[in-house]
């Protein structure tokens, strides 16, 4: 097909995803290799948002494809409840990354559901209602998910789920209080949501949920302290701590799991996207001895016909051997370094950036109309003049893919970028945010 075409069908036959349909204008991609892609007129584009923060391994990776091949020809799909040497072999392979409290695993088919089966596990075993999750929050969409989300992608499911409850972010740099160190910004945010747990009944909390580190929302990088308080609110109170590492796990910190860059282990885990990085569709959850050592006598009221689906396992496998064989995390934290060392200067030289956040390959530049303000370039939740879609396509005109949030743009490569490709793109950003200057 001709790029004329592949565009025809999409728009006249699909609904994309958190658009409204009229004057979309898709890209027909032909092939992709590494970090980059190709439309139907040879035009080269970077992937510098791993498409959704989940092509870690980037593009056309062999021991991915061939693995998933040589699972295809043995069979394609059994029942969860039948013995499938992938679906063993992977749930053994991600608990062994985990801390020495994790257990077992349920797979799903992605995040939305895994951040469900999350929840409903939490109230399984503590026998309790209420969830805590964080205003500038993603956790999926679909009617559960949804309600575990904080931020405006929620509103079309409300009224909501009760027994939700939202509390704020750990977002320094937009607080009203000045504080004297990370330590001091974590004791006041762990004391009001402790506050706030005590006022909505310990007795009647089952979880909370948290992104380790904010992702879509701003790449929110908790302060010293804060997780660990989080975990001793949930040891004191009796409720599970869940991190959702959906985004943030599988290499894209520096680390195989955000939370540990933090020195805390989750009685729950949920993850998706870097345990296949997008070749066949996979999430899951992943619990504590004790949760699992619950479920030993009762009920586990969960399920997926493609739950451990064989393909999506073989995948995975073969994901999880790639990270290692390559040695990953080293590359995330060479490559990461330089990101960091060029978005610091970019916060220095340029007028419209407020702030920047990175660790490893997951970072956000803050765009706002006065530094000394921080008044946000657009209002949270509001765009109306379109802005940020401006900004992001002239990115796209330098062939510099990805995607902005509020008021941030995410920079989120594939994490097997190299020093210098890191520079060569970044560059492009380097022009685009001058333009910003100019604008504001």
């Amino acid at each position: 097909m001709n790029g004329q075409t592949i565009k025809d069908l999409h728009t006249g036959y699909n609904l994309q995803s958190w658009s409204a349909q009229r004057g979309l204008d898709p890209i027909p991609v032909e092939k992709a290799e590494g970090i980059y892609f190709w439309d139907t007129e040879g035009n080269r584009y970077t992937d510098m948002s791993s498409q959704l923060v989940n092509l870690n391994v980037g593009h056309g990776n062999k021991q991915i494809i061939n693995a998933i091949k040589e699972q295809a020809d043995k069979y394609c799909f059994v029942s969860p409840a039948y013995g499938s040497e992938p679906r063993g072999k992977l749930a053994k392979m991600v608990v062994d990354l985990m801390p020495d409290n994790m257990a077992k695993v349920f797979f799903t088919n992605g995040g939305a559901d895994a951040n469900e089966n999350a929840v409903k596990i939490a109230r399984m075993y503590t026998g309790r209602n209420k969830v805590f999750s964080r205003y500038r929050s993603y956790h999926g969409s679909t009617f559960g998910a949804g309600n575990l989300t904080g931020e405006p992608r929620r509103y079309p499911l409300e009224p909501g789920i009760p027994g939700f409850v939202k509390f704020f972010d750990p977002y320094v740099y937009r607080e009203k209080i000045e504080f004297s160190s990370e330590k001091e910004a974590a004791d006041f945010y762990v004391a009001k949501l402790r506050e706030q747990v005590i006022y909505e009944g310990p007795e009647s909390v089952a979880a909370i949920v948290m992104e380790t580190i904010t992702g879509s929302n701003g790449v929110i990088i908790p302060p010293e302290g804060y997780l660990q308080g989080v975990r001793n609110i949930c040891d004191e109170f009796g409720i599970c701590m869940i991190c959702d590492e959906v985004m943030a796990g599988f290499g894209r910190t520096g680390k195989m799991f955000a939370f540990e860059n933090f020195g805390v282990k989750p009685d729950i885990v949920t993850f998706a996207k870097g345990i296949t990085c997008g070749y066949v569709q996979l999430g899951g959850v992943c619990v504590s001895k004790d949760i699992a050592a619950y479920f030993d006598d009762h009920v586990l009221s969960c399920g997926l016909t493609y739950s451990g689906h064989p393909l999506a396992c073989a995948a995975g496998v073969a994901c999880l051997n790639f990270y290692k064989d390559v040695d990953i995390l080293g590359n995330v934290n060479k490559s990461g370094k330089v990101l960091g060392e060029l978005l610091e200067q970019y916060k220095e030289k340029h007028s419209c950036v407020g702030d920047v956040r990175y660790i490893g390959l997951f970072s956000a530049v803050e765009l706002v109309k006065d530094k000394k303000t921080k008044q946000p370039l657009v209002e949270y939740g509001k765009d109306p003049d379109g802005i940020m879609k401006k900004i992001i396509g002239m990115l796209k005109a330098k062939k510099f893919m990805t995607y902005s949030h509020e008021n941030m743009i995410l920079i989120c490569p594939p994490l097997i970028i190299t020093e210098d490709q890191v520079r060569e793109e970044m560059a492009k950003l380097d022009e685009v945010l001058y333009e910003v200057d100019k604008m504001i």
